[in-house]
């Protein structure tokens, strides 16, 4: 995956963990960059701004979402999990090794 694609699939899913936190204009421009595709000039035609505002809104609101992600951890706990479980489906025959990640998945915030 590109770089950029990865950031886009990043801010998507701490958009869909942290987007209760954020503001109703923060949502807005995450939703139309992030999850509608759209280019600066299109989201500064639906918002009635500059391309400079969407980039310094964007910019600000990616910063925020990075701060909630240190802070509170959801979405690196949700790959945890992901993790563990590709781990417990590979090791079904294996009941101790599964039973010891059935714990650490119960172990998690």
């Amino acid at each position: 995956m590109t770089n950029e694609l990865n950031k886009t699939l990043r801010m998507n899913y701490l958009y869909d963990f942290y987007n209760g936190l954020l503001t109703d204009k923060q949502k807005d421009y995450v939703k139309l960059y992030y999850l509608m595709d759209l280019q600066f000039s299109e989201i500064a035609d639906e918002l009635n701004v500059t391309r400079q505002a969407v980039y310094d809104n964007l910019k600000r609101t990616t910063e925020v979402l990075e701060s909630y992600e240190e802070n509170l951890g959801m979405y690196k706990h949700y790959l945890k999990r992901l993790d563990l479980l590709e781990t417990l489906r590979e090791s079904l025959d294996d009941k101790d090794k599964a039973l010891e990640i059935i714990e650490k998945l119960e172990s998690l915030d």
